[in-house]
């Protein structure tokens, strides 16, 4: 098969599209003929080295990849040849075969692209997990969205207003910002602004009023994160999700307890890991919004493996607006 590897880490130029010998499934897992694969953040931190998980070199990188299965190991019951399957591992999708345990595929619905069932991977869970397990989202509260024109801003935007929430998204620039607001949002808020400390509360209360947000969906971090804290209602919850933007903020607790804010972690690949049933119901209750028409996955770009420098770099660079891809020959 032909897989990306990584065998140094470092820049992007370092993942090289080789000859690799085929898996085969152990007992519980499922060999997938990789369709597509989707480009998250995180894989560039894996590739950099930086990642708080690094697998063994050589490695291929990617969690989300969606294709049919080819072979089960022993024990399997909930995959058979033939099944379309999208599935989340911690590495391994950039290639054209990918073994995956068993729990951690799902099955795609019938009016999917693989393009599609691998970019409501990672993204779409870990808005999930972020609004409704760890922010314990309630009927009709005020959501605020960060960096929400990536890949999980623009999912959890669509995410949240499916829920119910009156979405708030910020972003730093009018193409982005339009996009967020075409894909649900209520209202926005540029972060391209001076005095973006104080700017960025006004926007807020000028959209909303001065109670603020009653929840904070966090993946970028730096001065954006700094910003929007101070938009946070009182017992409002910010979940922090991940630290695009490069700086990890540190934050005075004495201001978490004048507000009663809670300040939330979001690692969801140990929900994949440790809770694989409750990721299970997640996927269902996704599939069942995607099927309604009430979210779906803006796929920006589609790349072949040939040209995946392309893809990498796009996400680097922060050029993302919703999801982007690597499809394999043949991928529909």
């Amino acid at each position: 098969m032909q897989a990306l590897l990584v065998r140094e880490h470092g820049d992007i130029e370092n993942v090289r599209l080789e000859e690799a010998r085929d898996p085969l499934p152990k007992a519980g897992e499922v060999l997938v003929d990789v369709r597509a694969a989707s480009v998250n953040f995180p894989d560039l931190l894996v590739i950099g080295g930086t990642y708080q998980n690094l697998p063994p070199r050589p490695f291929s990188p990617g969690k989300d990849l969606a294709g049919v299965v080819a072979a089960v190991g022993d024990g399997v019951t909930s995959c058979k040849l033939g099944d379309r399957v999208s599935a989340q591992v911690e590495f391994g999708a950039y290639a054209q075969k990918c073994v995956v345990p068993e729990v951690n595929c799902h099955q795609m619905s019938p009016s999917m692209s693989y393009a599609e069932a691998a970019a409501m991977g990672l993204t779409y869970l870990t808005a999930y997990f972020a609004l409704v397990e760890r922010g314990l989202y309630r009927l009709g509260e005020t959501v605020l969205v960060n960096g929400a024109a990536g890949g999980v801003g623009l999912a959890t935007v669509q995410l949240a207003k499916a829920l119910g929430a009156t979405v708030i998204a910020s972003a730093g620039s009018a193409e982005k910002t339009d996009l967020a607001r075409a894909h649900g949002a209520d209202h926005v808020v540029r972060t391209d602004v001076p005095d973006l400390r104080e700017t960025f509360r006004k926007q807020v209360y000028d959209a909303i009023g001065p109670r603020g947000v009653d929840m904070i969906v966090d993946p970028v971090g730096g001065d954006v994160f700094d910003a929007s804290l101070r938009s946070i209602a009182w017992c409002g919850r910010l979940v922090i999700v991940g630290f695009a933007a490069g700086r990890i903020p540190e934050v005075r607790a004495g201001y978490l307890l004048v507000k009663n804010i809670a300040l939330i972690g979001l690692q969801f690949s140990d929900y994949r890991d440790r809770e694989p049933d409750k990721v299970r119901g997640a996927q269902q209750l996704l599939r069942g919004l995607y099927e309604a028409g009430k979210i779906k996955p803006r796929i920006m770009a589609a790349y072949p493996l040939q040209q995946h420098q392309m893809a990498l770099k796009t996400v680097r660079d922060r050029r993302a607006l919703g999801k982007v891809v690597l499809v394999m020959d043949g991928a529909k």
